[in-house]
């Protein structure tokens, strides 16, 4: 037996059976952690799965397949004009208005298409982090100044961070300017106005399906809310119209699948979230039985769903189970961190945006959670800090970033948006 490469096996067990061994099994706090853990993968697979990332997955599926690798080049691409490039990211991230595990197969899929880090980076802080509902919702609950510093400081964090990277990490960037300088722009394929209304009718279906509930009973965003169903259905049969006209799909397969997905609202007493899981079960059925094109993008969407589910996943499990949910209590005791963000020190801004990037903040839930913080004695400046910070990022997220970025750039783009986040709520604190 060859010890030199058997004793890593020997230590891996030793330190698996200590660990089993040890298990503290019994402790109030280790059970009730457990149980957080469940409940809150269980809520996440109830309320994002569905009707987040099954539109998601579609969605990058079809940038891979529909969209060119010399257009994601041409306009996002190392050697694109740096302001055209920036801006589409952020501007693109800020009309999906979703959280941070969302983003996630958007972003894998421009940047496997050839994206450069930084506009890729750019994209996929902005996504989460600038939603025009949140930054009104951080106004009116949290305060004026609060709410306006947010929204300047998530456009110029996107843009900031995303050219960072592109600096940190210009070589690899220049290697991959080289092959774009070598590559052909495709002819032929679908005109761009296709492409961009079959587009659009996939992200306001995105949209209108997890349009949250505004604070007050009245105006547009009510109205918006109100008709969230009825959008979200009528965007959904411009899609399945468009499925027939410009993608070939056998008609009668979509007019089944729009029959059942009504019949099955009727049957649950007009359940829409029935109707949504039965609609994208259809969509998957009608894009996986065809030979043509429908069946690459069903292949595509299914590549990105095998890649960052499970790691999803996996990160909720974890979060669940070291924070808990909103209100309750996992491994990590919450008094640690209302007493650690007390003030607006510096230390007390580290630990507001570093515990932030770890915890998972489903789309506005961040700011009832600050709210209780700062009445708890945590300061503007910390409540900045989590505020850029934690939409950003969560652990389920950085486990996704991980596996496309690989680890030196994940550690890079985490510190990057946890040191701006201290040092600008640091700042706001004392201003």
């Amino acid at each position: 037996m060859n010890w030199k490469t058997e004793w890593k096996w020997l230590v891996w067990i030793v330190v698996g059976f200590i660990a089993c061994y040890m298990l503290p099994v019994g402790q109030q706090r280790f059970d009730h952690a457990l149980l957080e853990a469940a409940y809150l993968v269980k809520w996440y697979a109830q309320e994002h799965v569905l009707l987040c990332l099954v539109p998601a997955f579609f969605i990058a599926g079809a940038i891979g397949v529909f969209v060119s690798q010399a257009s994601v080049m041409k306009y996002l691409g190392p050697q694109a004009n740096k302001l055209l490039a920036y801006g589409v990211a952020s501007v693109s991230g800020s009309i999906l208005a979703v959280c941070s595990c969302t983003i996630l197969p958007l972003f894998t899929g421009i940047y496997r298409m050839g994206a450069g880090l930084g506009p890729a980076c750019a994209f996929l802080y902005s996504g989460p982090a600038i939603n025009v509902l949140a930054m009104i919702m951080t106004a009116r609950i949290l305060g004026m100044e609060l709410g306006l510093a947010r929204a300047v400081g998530a456009v110029l964090f996107s843009v900031v961070i995303g050219y960072a990277m592109h600096l940190m990490f210009r070589k690899e960037e220049a290697a991959k300017a080289a092959a774009a300088l070598q590559m052909a722009e495709e002819q032929g394929g679908r005109p761009l106005w296709q492409t961009s209304l079959y587009f659009a009718m996939m992200v306001l279906i995105l949209v209108f399906a997890n349009f949250s509930k505004p604070e007050e009973s009245a105006g547009l965003w009510f109205t918006l809310f109100s008709l969230k169903w009825q959008l979200t259905t009528l965007f959904a049969a411009g899609l399945g119209v468009m499925l027939v006209a410009w993608f070939k799909i056998c008609a009668w397969k979509v007019v089944l699948v729009a029959a059942i997905t009504s019949g099955t609202v009727i049957l649950t007493g007009f359940n829409p979230i029935a109707g949504f899981t039965v609609g994208s079960l259809g969509l998957a059925w009608l894009t996986a039985t065809d030979k043509g094109e429908g069946g690459a993008w069903f292949e595509s969407s299914w590549s990105f769903a095998k890649q960052i589910l499970p790691l999803l996943l996996i990160g909720v499990i974890a979060s669940g189970f070291l924070l808990g949910r909103v209100g309750q209590e996992g491994m990590i005791p919450s008094e640690w961190v209302s007493k650690a963000v007390g003030g607006n020190s510096l230390q007390a801004n580290f630990v507001a945006s570093f515990a932030g990037a770890f915890m998972y903040f489903a789309t506005l839930t961040e700011v009832p959670i600050i709210q209780g913080l700062m009445g708890a004695g945590m300061g503007k400046g910390p409540a900045l800090a989590l505020l850029l910070a934690g939409p950003a990022l969560s652990l389920p997220s950085m486990l996704v970033i991980n596996s496309v970025l690989g680890p030196k750039k994940t550690v890079a783009f985490v510190t990057l948006v946890v040191v701006m986040a201290t040092l600008v709520g640091w700042v706001f604190g004392m201003v």
